[in-house]
């Protein structure tokens, strides 16, 4: 089964949090497994297995949920007590309006108000200092919490209408449709997510049993896609991982496979920011970094294991999916101290 991949950047924007904060970034790296070599690679990608250690690594580092992200530290033990001032919430609309002024008493620089019209819900944040440049990372990650919880509290996927960021597009601008919506727009005057106002009626569905298990993996769940299993996107991809890519099936055949119009199954992968091949290559993509980082396989056995009739033809594709050509990623991950 193939395994995820978080983009570098997401990488160091955790080590600026610790560096700020004047602790040792690259020993955190290093006690992570992520080789130092990867952070020159604009494209590259670390494992989310990988990922998770180092969140949790800053976390305990810190001691601030919030990775250093903000004037005050949101001490270890505050997304415990976020989520049982949540979860018996009788609707989303009230667990979110608890959720914003919890972050507000853990944190100085962000706070965030929902407000909804015409059918439309709404989420913006407010900057103690709206005329210095925003933090990047900082804001995503307020949105990622705030939408993974409040996905979760309904079990459910909430699909993003459109999300709205005061700063320019970053470099891992590709990286927006999958974490928040296919409709982004930067260098606006707030930054602010829009969804349908009719799911704020829904009731809080979780217990407290299924809390202990939330907890117990955050916040660095809340830090990726929240995974709908019925959303089309995932019974795509339950789909594909079983099969050798070159066993994947045409659109229009898994489209009569899912029960389908092929129409109907594009317009349902566009209303999810994706795509048939968007979901292809990502998968590839996943599937060949994990090949090189945590197996002896050769650069031409991955490439005939993901369907791609010659060895150049993945080499191209990998060099456009990471920077880098296979055999110089995999050199870069297995080159850690010691």
């Amino acid at each position: 089964m193939a395994k995820g991949t978080i983009s570098i950047c997401f990488v160091e924007a955790l080590l600026d949090g610790v560096r700020q904060r004047g602790f040792d970034a690259e020993e955190l790296l290093a006690e992570s497994g992520i080789s130092p070599s990867l952070l020159g690679l604009a494209h590259a990608r670390v494992s989310a297995a990988l990922y998770t250690v180092l969140v949790r690594l800053v976390v305990q580092t810190l001691d601030d949920e919030f990775f250093g992200l903000d004037s005050r530290r949101m001490k270890v033990g505050s997304f415990a007590m976020l989520g049982h001032a949540v979860i018996h919430c009788r609707s989303l609309e009230r667990a979110l309006v608890r959720a914003l002024r919890f972050f507000a008493l853990c944190i100085d620089d962000l706070s965030g108000e929902l407000s909804q019209a015409d059918g439309v819900a709404r989420l913006v944040l407010r900057e103690v200092h709206p005329d210095q440049p925003a933090r990047i990372f900082a804001h995503e990650t307020i949105l990622m919490f705030v939408h993974r919880l409040a996905c979760w509290l309904v079990n459910r996927r909430i699909p993003i209408l459109s999300a709205d960021f005061r700063y320019e597009a970053p470099p891992h601008v590709a990286e927006y449709a999958l974490l928040f919506s296919a409709k982004v727009q930067f260098s606006q005057p707030k930054t602010a997510l829009s969804f349908d106002a009719r799911y704020l009626d829904m009731p809080v569905v979780r217990t407290e049993r299924a809390l202990k298990e939330f907890l117990r993996i955050a916040p660095e769940n809340l830090l990726v896609q929240y995974k709908d299993s019925h959303s089309i996107g995932a019974r795509l991809r339950r789909h594909l991982r079983p099969l050798s890519p070159e066993d994947w099936p045409s659109f229009e055949v898994m489209a009569v496979e899912l029960g389908q119009s092929p129409s109907t199954l594009r317009r349902r992968l566009e209303a999810e920011g994706q795509s048939y091949q968007l979901i292809k290559d990502h998968l590839r993509r996943d599937m060949a970094i994990n090949a090189l980082s945590e197996t002896g396989k050769s650069v031409m056995e991955i490439a005939a294991d993901l369907g791609f009739a010659e060895p150049s033809a993945f080499h191209r594709a990998f060099k456009k999916w990471t920077g880098a050509k296979p055999g110089e990623y995999r050199r870069m991950v297995r080159a850690m101290p010691g």
